[in-house]
């Protein structure tokens, strides 16, 4: 009878010993003598390796050649308590299998440390690295996270469109969807683009968000959330910004921006508090990457948390609420500002906020995450809630150590009057966002929402500092490969 394949992440939690296995993975490295080989197998089920020991007399030396970092094998053997350091089991192999080989002298993922530019190089083997595998994992746990937390509230998921007629920010950055010929498109007689012609009629792009469509929902069913692939033609090459990511976006009826800022604080503590109880592995993992990456820097430069210190603060700390108003305040009078330190001065009200400014604010000033709210209309989107003063909009950012903004929210402009003007204001036309109006004609209610990025988050529990990085495949300007 064949043997089942274990998971290595099953075997190195097994309490039972000196038992058959059957065992399949890559290689990571080997090493050994004429009398014994010890492999270090990964089968991508956890961060930790399972040894394989193989003595060349019961294994032929022709399948031990073949037995090279990057080659897969399927072991039989018996799993047994390890006689060495650093782990409690290990597998006596009895039979070896090369299941698909690896020229050492071809395959780039060679047991040595590679730097992350040269991992993006060869995006298609990084899953195979040890910090790309835990991101992958933690991708998996963290969007698992987020369809329990709404779940277990009620919420509904929705699927909202990736093609769109709207731009949700009004920000113009949008890829076009077209079926006609670049080369030679159809003209109107004024010599623009005749999109009648166009596959949907008119012009399309992919979506920036899903909010708008997400309201719609909301105002019938209660409460939704989306989450799916955004996108944006932004030529942004920074560490922060991608064209193509993940989006998070819940939208409550019956919500004011106090109900609003509740649910994003305790969402957000869910998340953290999950990846510490269900990720312990891959951030242990991590956090000794990251403190190894930052021995040599200068000490200014380097973290004052560990990474689950980080997460920890997160969870445990109520977060700080304080309107922009008061938080210019404290800018304004910070010794960074003072001294000129700030790359971007903070001269008063009306200034939108840089991520150097929300770091000192959550690492500095109050020493725990910050919401903050009620900011100018003028720096805020046409759909959110004109506060009584005429001069701010009932808006939320939620601030976190390390990268600033990572959830952006507000309460929904409700009255049809109001939200028509801003939306002039705005340059906005109405006919176009009609079917967005009809939920303030009809039916009308308070309601609100937020916006989580969902790399923003990765970056957060994982401690890595890019954004190409806890994203598998990355599009940013001139890269989208496979």
């Amino acid at each position: 009878m064949k043997t089942r394949r274990t998971k290595i992440s099953e075997l190195l939690k097994s309490e039972q010993t000196n038992i058959d296995v059957h065992v399949k993975g890559w290689v990571r490295t080997k090493r050994g003598n004429k009398h014994v080989n010890f492999i270090a197998l990964n089968d991508g089920s956890t961060i930790n390796n399972i040894q394989i020991v193989a003595d060349p007399n019961s294994i032929s030396e022709d399948i031990l050649k073949k037995v090279t970092t990057g080659a897969s094998i399927a072991v039989n053997g018996k799993l047994v308590e390890s006689q060495g350091s650093g782990q409690s089991v290990e597998v006596h192999a009895e039979t070896i299998e090369i299941l698909g080989v690896a020229d050492p002298e071809k395959y780039p993922l060679q047991p040595k440390k590679h730097s992350f530019e040269f991992l993006r190089e060869i995006a298609h083997l990084r899953p195979r690295t040890n910090t790309f595998s835990a991101v992958l994992r933690m991708r998996h746990a963290m969007s698992f996270a987020v369809h329990k937390f709404f779940n277990e509230k009620g919420f509904n998921y929705m699927h909202t469109p990736i093609i769109t007629g709207s731009d949700a920010e009004g920000a113009g950055e949008m890829f076009r969807v077209t079926t006609l010929d670049a080369k030679n498109p159809p003209l109107k007689e004024d010599g623009s683009v005749d999109y009648s012609e166009d596959f949907f009629e008119k012009e399309t792009n992919l979506t920036v968000s899903g909010q708008l469509e997400g309201e719609l929902g909301a105002l019938a069913v209660g409460e939704i959330y989306t989450f799916g692939p955004t996108f944006r033609a932004e030529n942004s090459n920074t560490t922060r910004h991608l064209a193509e990511f993940w989006m998070i976006e819940p939208e409550m009826a019956f919500y004011d921006l106090e109900d609003n800022m509740d649910l994003a604080e305790e969402f957000l503590k869910y998340l953290v508090q999950y990846a510490l109880d269900n990720c312990a592995d891959d951030l242990a993992f991590l956090e000794s990457r990251l403190i190894d990456e930052e021995k040599n820097k200068p000490a200014n430069e380097k973290s004052e948390m560990t990474l689950t210190e980080k997460l920890r603060f997160v969870a445990e700390n109520d977060f700080e609420r304080v309107t922009y108003t008061d938080a210019i305040d404290i800018l304004r009078n910070s010794k960074p500002n003072k001294k000129k330190k700030f790359q971007y001065p903070v001269e008063g009200w009306g200034t939108d906020l840089q991520s150097e400014h929300e770091r000192y604010l959550v690492e500095k000033h109050f020493k725990k995450p910050v919401i903050l709210t009620n900011y100018p209309k003028d720096i805020k989107a046409f759909y959110m809630r004109m506060d009584d003063d005429g001069k701010t909009v009932s808006a939320m950012d939620i601030l976190f150590p390390g990268i600033g903004e990572i959830v952006g929210g507000s309460q929904r402009e409700e009255r049809l009057d109001i939200l028509m003007s801003r939306m002039t204001e705005m340059g906005i036309p109405h006919e176009e966002m009609d079917w967005y109006l009809d939920t303030r004609r009809y039916g009308t209610v308070p309601h609100s929402g937020f916006g989580l990025g969902f790399e923003r988050l990765m970056i957060f529990v994982t401690g890595l500092g890019n954004i190409r990085d806890v994203i598998p495949f990355p599009r940013t300007p001139g890269n989208a490969e496979f």
